[in-house]
């Protein structure tokens, strides 16, 4: 397969830990070759999406913490998207407009044949935090609203609970807010810009101390394995962005029982990869747009992740052919 992906800046990645680059060195080891494209150079021109790419390949035994961990081997130059077995949406959010475009300029490519993963509908279908409504039976009570009275009642209600945007990531602008809180107005005006935008309350899961699990699911199957990102003292987030460091642990009869429930079902959608995100019992996002967990879980572990998604795409490309 020759397969694209759509990508921020090379030198801007992680490399060491990058669930992207980890595909790619599990692509390579499969005898498939892969090119790069950044989101602005994807484009409509007399009816066929095109992207402005180039090839790159893995340098051998190249320092992954380092800059130079890939070498170009074929120019950027336009191709419709179309003429590449795969295409590998993992640009990281934000979600923006310019995210939203892309998404429909990736509709119009399936529609020219192009196999998309995660494809544009489905992207733009599944909002991260929102999606989560749609299996009650896995949530804590929660509340969606830019209304500030509504949220105090909500906080009121439920003692203590965690604000968030909606458009947030890595655990950025989340809030918890306990019973008393003598910045609760103030948090609140700010989160929801004086009632304008929309935000998240859920009452507080207080085995976030225990792990903020995410749970890999590719092609419909769990990987075996979650990453508990575990706060660090006096922190109420455990992402890794903010600090927070993971511990691989095998999935947990509700886990899997998440896992199962959903999978499937968004596999089925167009959501090859997704991440759950579930505290003690409680799912609390699903995440479509680029999940990542990929290293630290097969580091941890010796389950091949990135192994485990080419697999899986190696049959969704050959289902579709």
């Amino acid at each position: 397969m020759h397969v694209l992906f759509v990508i921020d800046p090379l030198p801007l990645l992680k490399a060491y830990k990058d669930s992207s680059v980890a595909m790619m060195r599990a692509l390579s080891a499969r005898g498939h070759t892969f090119s790069v494209v950044g989101m602005a150079e994807i484009y409509l021109d007399e009816g066929v999406v095109t992207a402005n790419a180039a090839g790159i390949e893995l340098r051998t035994q190249a320092d992954l913490h380092a800059h130079a961990w890939w070498r170009e081997t074929t120019a950027a130059r336009g191709a419709p998207l179309a003429k590449f077995d795969a295409v590998i949406m993992r640009k990281d959010p934000p979600f923006d407009m310019e995210y939203v475009y892309a998404t429909h300029l990736l509709d119009y490519a399936q529609a020219q044949g192009a196999h998309v993963f995660n494809s544009g509908a489905a992207i733009r279908n599944h909002p991260e935090k929102l999606a989560i409504f749609e299996f009650p039976q896995f949530t804590v009570p929660t509340l969606v609203t830019s209304n500030i009275s509504r949220l105090r009642q909500f906080h009121a209600s439920q003692k203590d609970v965690i604000v968030k945007p909606l458009d947030g990531m890595g655990g950025a602008g989340v809030f918890r807010l306990r019973a008393v809180e003598p910045n609760l107005n103030a948090i609140l005006e700010t989160l929801t810009a004086n009632g304008s935008r929309t935000i998240m309350a859920q009452r507080y899961i207080p085995e976030v101390v225990d792990g903020d699990k995410r749970i890999l699911v590719i092609g419909g199957e769990a990987v075996p394995y979650a990453l508990a990102r575990l706060p660090v003292a006096g922190e109420t987030r455990a992402n890794l962005a903010a600090g927070g460091h993971g511990v691989a642990r095998p999935l947990s009869g509700r886990d899997q029982e998440i896992a199962r429930t959903i999978g499937p079902d968004l596999a089925r959608r167009g959501l090859l990869l997704l991440g759950l995100d579930v505290i003690g019992q409680y799912l609390t996002e699903i995440n479509v747009t680029s999940p990542t967990c990929f290293v630290e879980i097969t580091e941890q572990t010796g389950f091949d992740v990135a192994d485990f998604f080419v697999a899986a795409l190696e049959r969704a490309v050959g289902g579709q052919s």
